[in-house]
């Protein structure tokens, strides 16, 4: 009885709290849908792009141009940018070479422009050639000297593919190929071409 009795004496504040519980729980589902639902929704080759939790900036190490000039992402700030590590020898970064290509077709301007930094350690001997027989036209090659920028996203394979939004924070990534020009990926991209 004892027991009983101690319940129904503390019923009324277990109740309090456990709808404020409720509640507090209900709103918080509710706003993280929201948050969810804002992004585009992703499936297909784009299923398993991985949202970044933070807002990890892009990284300053420089890369090159196949003049030798040495760039870095900053110079790119106020575009979305698709960061996308590759090799020449890596044959899952050789298949989604073309829809990269594509994507630079379509979307690559003043808003948007995917940077392809190669891996390949001789550099530019390598990179030329490959791209001649691609027939890569509008795609932005570089050469990652020293693979610094890839160590300093902590990209730990090839194909890995991040990108940034307008301020150079990452939006996500993905370390697998992809087809970069299907309705998914050009509706991501557009999504954050949009948010100015």
């Amino acid at each position: 009885m004892v027991r009983i009795a101690s319940f129904r004496s503390s019923r009324r504040p277990f109740a309090a709290a456990l709808c404020v519980c409720a509640i507090m729980a209900i709103i918080g589902v509710r706003s993280s849908a929201v948050a969810s639902a804002d992004r585009p929704a992703l499936s297909g080759d784009l299923a398993s792009f991985s949202w970044a939790s933070g807002a990890q900036p892009a990284p300053t190490t420089g890369f090159t141009d196949e003049k030798g000039t040495v760039r870095t992402l900053r110079e790119f700030r106020g575009r979305v940018v698709l960061v996308n590590f590759w090799a020449t020898w890596c044959a899952p970064c050789v298949r989604e070479m073309p829809s990269l290509e594509r994507l630079q077709a379509k979307l690559g301007g003043p808003d948007f422009t995917v940077i392809a930094l190669s891996e390949d350690r001789s550099g530019w001997p390598k990179i030329g050639p490959f791209r001649d027989k691609m027939g890569l036209k509008t795609l932005p090659l570089f050469h990652d000297v020293s693979s610094g920028a890839m160590f300093a996203v902590k990209a730990s394979s090839l194909p890995t593919t991040i990108i940034y939004d307008r301020d150079g924070k990452e939006v996500g990534r993905m370390a697998r190929p992809a087809e970069w020009d299907s309705p998914d990926a050009l509706a991501l991209i557009r999504y954050y071409i949009a948010r100015k």
